[in-house]
């Protein structure tokens, strides 16, 4: 019995572990309006973390987008006004089909071309999955 009282003790006089299961975080967009234009300022950053590249992240915006972008420096200028809110989801939405891993979620993972099918290769699992939407 002295046993288990000790071992509450030592339970209740630990310190509670605060971890969060999630170490990857999509950035959200920093930007403004000027004129008919939209400027994200964050652009080469946001595609940093996603690691998959200023020009994929470019070309699939601009698609789903349905506008004309250029890439000045760190910046990206997207020809029409567009809602934050709006090319946040669209981020999202490519990380989901191309950067993350369907079985374990983690943005461990990189596109290979087999064929002309493009494949999402998870490093941590190993999984493969092959990508619907093209870039």
């Amino acid at each position: 019995m002295e046993y288990e009282q000790l071992l509450k003790k030592a339970k209740e006089s630990m310190p509670e572990v605060k971890s969060s299961s999630e170490r990857f975080e999509i950035p959200k967009v920093s930007g403004h309006l000027q004129g008919n234009k939209t400027i994200i300022n964050n652009f080469a950053t946001i595609a940093k973390i996603l690691g998959r590249g200023q020009e994929k992240l470019l070309k699939y915006l601009q698609r789903e987008l349905a506008t004309p972008a250029v890439l000045d420096g760190q910046r990206l200028v997207l020809g029409r006004k567009i809602t934050s809110a709006f090319i946040n989801q669209k981020i999202e939405q490519f990380a989901r089909d191309f950067v993350l891993c369907k079985e374990c979620g983690k943005p461990d993972t990189q596109l290979e071309k087999e064929d002309r099918v493009l494949f999402v290769r998870c490093t941590a699992c190993g999984a493969r999955h092959p990508v619907r939407t093209k870039i």
